[in-house]
């Protein structure tokens, strides 16, 4: 016996708030909410600058991209956004699902606190993340997956969720290299002084002694990486032709073969590392250990003129003991995308601090990473729906503790 599938669709704008819902209905229907960036302002789509990305099938590792049945969507397509929808809005549809897809995400009353209740799965980015704490994961009495369209969960309280046995799932390597990318052209912009010297230009000048005043050779510097994961390890792999010293600090030591490829020295802690580099660059997860890790104490121990390059994630960093350090030139620069909260908030330290060369947590979301990730997503949501097990990869807890790359990478409190 089949029922009649009956398709709703309805889109509201409330100051500046998008919020988009696709219903239907069906024999054993989910609720999917979804919680994405803002269109841009000129409008969906964009005029777009390329007219296809390069197919990678594989990443350095041999773990094959996302393998989906299939995808609603042209590579290289902006997905990442209200409109873009990561595109799973008519693949949805067609299975008898509700998609809710709202920019609100922040405040006590908004749209995500609102549709939570009765939500099945919660997808958010790491851009754009709906922090799902554990008042609103024991709200959330029918969730059952908690999906990071990127990578790092956590905007996640992993505690809360392995004790109401929440899977939470991430796209694995989807983007490591898009970050890895970010990294570098973020150190060379710091050491090369280059955000000032393009606003001299901007801005009608010419003088050359200003813009070369704190500019530098990244030849022959001291750099480390705190973790050498699937990002810390392409930022190492990038930089060795720069010439440079490379250093690590990693819970898991690396191949002794790999260590003596890219001439690698290891060290035990980030304080053991941080006292001998000149570029700290930050590719670790988010968790209790590493919390605050960069505060005025072991920034002190760093060389004067010292750089650091944080695209992990901020709370990784003491806020105010950056401007501290940037004030007092104790560091050279500071450089990276990520904030907290996020979006930041107009009057946040770090628009305004001195010798940075931030932008908006934009490393991950390049147009050839959202393929990926929303590739991925769909692969996750194909395997959940049909009962069969996600890629270990993916998996951050499920069954009630640490999985996959969760038990690789992250530390909870019990």
């Amino acid at each position: 016996m089949f029922r009649r599938q009956i398709t709703l669709s309805r889109s509201s704008v409330h100051g500046g708030i998008i919020t988009r819902s696709f219903n239907t209905s069906s024999r054993t229907p989910a609720k999917v909410l979804c919680t994405l960036y803002p269109d841009p302002v000129t409008g969906y789509p964009p005029k777009y600058a390329r007219d296809s990305i390069p197919k990678i099938t594989s990443y350095a590792d041999g773990q094959t991209t996302p393998t989906p049945s299939a995808i609603s969507f042209k590579p290289g397509e902006l997905l990442g956004c209200v409109s873009g929808g990561l595109g799973l809005s008519e693949w949805l549809k067609s299975k008898g699902h509700t998609f809710v897809v709202t920019t609100d995400k922040d405040g006590d009353a908004c749209q995500m606190d609102k549709e939570l209740e009765d939500a099945d799965v919660v997808i958010s980015q790491p851009f754009y993340p709906y922090y799902l704490t554990a008042n609103r994961i024991e709200k959330a009495k029918k969730l059952k997956l908690a999906l990071t369209a990127g990578i790092g969960s956590d905007h996640v309280d992993l505690d809360a969720a392995i004790k109401k046995k929440i899977t939470v799932a991430e796209i694995t390597f989807c983007n490591s290299i898009s970050v890895a990318e970010h990294v570098v052209m973020h150190i060379l912009a710091l050491v090369r002084n280059y955000i000032p010297s393009y606003k001299t230009v901007v801005d009608g000048g010419w003088n050359i002694a200003d813009c070369v005043s704190r500019a530098y050779d990244l030849e022959g510097m001291h750099v480390g990486t705190i973790a050498a994961g699937r990002i810390g390890l392409a930022v190492l792999r990038r930089l060795h032709p720069f010439g440079v010293h490379l250093h690590y600090t990693d819970r898991h030591r690396l191949d002794t073969s790999v260590e003596k490829e890219l001439n690698l020295k290891w060290h035990p802690n980030a304080q053991s590392l941080a006292k001998e580099v000149d570029i700290v660059t930050i590719n670790c997860p988010l968790h209790t250990e590493t919390q605050h890790l960069f505060n005025d104490a072991l920034i002190s121990q760093m060389k004067r003129g010292s750089y650091i390059v944080n695209t992990a994630r901020a709370e990784i960093c003491q806020r105010d003991a950056i401007v501290r350090a940037l004030n007092s030139g104790h560091l050279a620069g500071y450089a990276g995308d990520v904030w907290f909260p996020q979006p930041a908030p107009k009057d946040h330290p770090w628009r305004t601090m001195p010798s940075h060369a931030m932008t908006p947590h934009i490393s991950g979301t390049t147009l050839s990473a959202q393929t990926r990730y929303a590739a991925g997503v769909r692969e996750v949501l194909e395997s959940f729906f049909e009962g069969k097990p996600i890629r270990n990869e993916y998996l951050v807890v499920d069954g009630g503790k640490l999985a996959g790359v969760g038990a690789h990478s992250y530390s909870v409190k019990n």
